[in-house]
């Protein structure tokens, strides 16, 4: 008996101490972490530049051409117009849309070589009960290998200088417009993911979810 209690003592006390490890070990690589602020940052200025193009024309078509003149597929809802002011826009969006896509890429390349997808987000990994439960880590996989491919696709399908040498782009989304309609519900579903994100991270513990993507360790 005793030396049962013995060995579950020690049984108990190496669990602490994995524990203990694992609480202290880097829960974010730098890379990661360092592409997550950039994404963040490039993805606001996305954001506020992409408002700024729809407040010019707040309505969405379906097919190559849409003006003020044609039926509308959805007026939306916003509650003023500002025409003339998109130039500002289109370039943050621009400067913003090309520092995401860069920072992605890196992101996505060093995913792959260090395993980091297999080992963090696709769910059943080893880290399970520490980094994101399957649902959360579904998402990000969903957001990482659908959402923001097909925000490219629809972003590159709206320019008329690739398209000329792609048409390919713009013709498999149906036209120019159907390319913007795409684009405007992907954005949406993006933001959507970023509400639900911080939510989810405030619920679980925002204070060190946060220094975990700072400074790359987790206390719990």
């Amino acid at each position: 008996m005793i030396l049962h209690a013995m060995a579950g003592s020690a049984y108990l006390h190496g669990i602490a101490i994995r524990s203990a490890d694992i609480a202290d070990s880097p829960r974010h690589s730098a890379l990661v972490r360092v592409t997550h602020w950039i994404n963040m940052i490039g993805f606001f200025g996305l954001l506020v530049s992409g408002f700024a193009i729809l407040l010019a024309h707040p309505r969405l078509y379906w097919g190559e051409t849409g003006n003020v003149g044609t039926p509308s597929l959805i007026d939306l809802p916003l509650p003023f117009v500002l025409t003339g002011q998109t130039g500002w826009g289109r370039s943050l969006h621009f400067l913003s849309v090309w520092a995401c896509v860069i920072n992605g890429l890196l992101y996505v390349i060093s995913g792959l070589l260090t395993r980091h997808f297999r080992r963090d987000l696709w769910p059943g990994g080893p880290q399970e009960t520490l980094a994101y439960e399957v649902p959360q880590r579904l998402t990000y996989l969903l957001v990482i290998a659908v959402l923001f491919p097909l925000m490219i696709w629809t972003g590159l399908a709206m320019s008329p200088a690739i398209t000329s040498v792609f048409p390919g782009l713009v013709t498999g989304l149906g036209g120019q417009q159907s390319a913007r309609t795409i684009h405007f519900f992907a954005a949406g579903s993006l933001v959507l993911f970023l509400v639900v994100h911080v939510v989810m991270v405030w619920r679980a513990g925002f204070r060190n979810h946060v220094q975990a993507m700072i400074t790359g360790k987790h206390r719990t």
